[in-house]
């Protein structure tokens, strides 16, 4: 498996120690992860602390985006996708979206290039979770 969605993967398990959503997030440029995060939506009390959002804000401002890669356990939200956009990242790769099929066509349509990995130990992990806590998934995802 790629490292960086193993690291992404890593972020996605402390999220859910932590009582949280099991979505993982890593930004990558040259080689080096350069920011992380986790869903931390339940933690916070914050309805925008996705794992891409966290793991942006983790990077700080590193002035240029388009050549970075952004890894998320699961496929992008709307609000994940158009951050992606909004900082010209160029690539996602998410490791999943059977659970949530997210805004792919969005963010392809806007010049980045997804790439599902269909990873089995990023949708059992989902799916286990969504099992487990159905309102709290409807509610990230706004149903």
């Amino acid at each position: 498996m790629d490292v960086y969605m193993e690291a992404a993967i890593e972020e996605a398990r402390t999220g859910l120690l932590e009582g949280g959503i099991p979505i993982g997030s890593v930004l990558v440029r040259n080689g080096e992860v350069i920011g992380r995060g986790h869903n931390r939506r339940v933690q916070d009390n914050d309805p925008l602390a996705h794992a891409e959002i966290a793991c942006l804000r983790n990077a700080g401002r590193i002035i240029r985006y388009h050549d970075t890669v952004l890894y998320s356990t699961l496929m992008p939200c709307y609000l994940c996708a158009g951050a992606a956009v909004q900082f010209g990242i160029k690539k996602v790769v998410a490791g999943e979206s059977r659970t949530f099929g997210g805004a792919r066509e969005f963010m392809e349509a806007h010049g980045i290039e997804v790439i599902d990995l269909d990873l089995p130990e990023c949708r059992e992990m989902m799916k286990e979770f969504i099992d487990r806590a159905p309102e709290i998934w409807n509610e990230d995802i706004g149903e």
